[in-house]
C-alpha cells in the first residue's frame, strides 16, 4: 500500500509541480518526475530523521554528562 501512495501522490505532485513550474512536459514525463521525486525525497526525509535521532540522543548524553561533572565538581569541592 505504502508503494501505491507513493506512486500517487508522487505523479501528482510532479504534475503540479510541473505546472507551477511553467515546464512543458507531457503527461507521462511529469508522472515519471514526480515519483522519481517523491522517492528522492522519501530517502532524504528517512536519512534526515534517523540522523536527527542520533543527534538528539547525542545532545541529552552531552547534557546529562554535563550535568554528571558539575555534580560531581559540587560534591568534591565540599570535602
Amino acid at each position: 500500500m505504502p508503494i501505491v501512495l507513493l506512486v500517487v501522490v508522487g505523479a501528482a505532485a510532479g504534475y503540479v509541480a510541473t505546472r507551477l513550474m511553467r515546464v512543458n512536459t507531457d503527461l507521462p514525463t511529469a508522472m515519471v518526475v514526480g515519483v522519481i521525486g517523491a522517492v528522492v525525497g522519501g530517502m532524504a526525509f528517512r536519512f534526515l530523521m534517523a540522523s536527527a535521532g542520533w543527534v538528539v540522543m547525542f545532545v541529552i548524553a552531552l547534557i546529562a554528562s554535563m550535568a554528571l561533572i558539575w555534580l560531581w565538581q559540587k560534591y568534591e569541592g565540599r570535602r
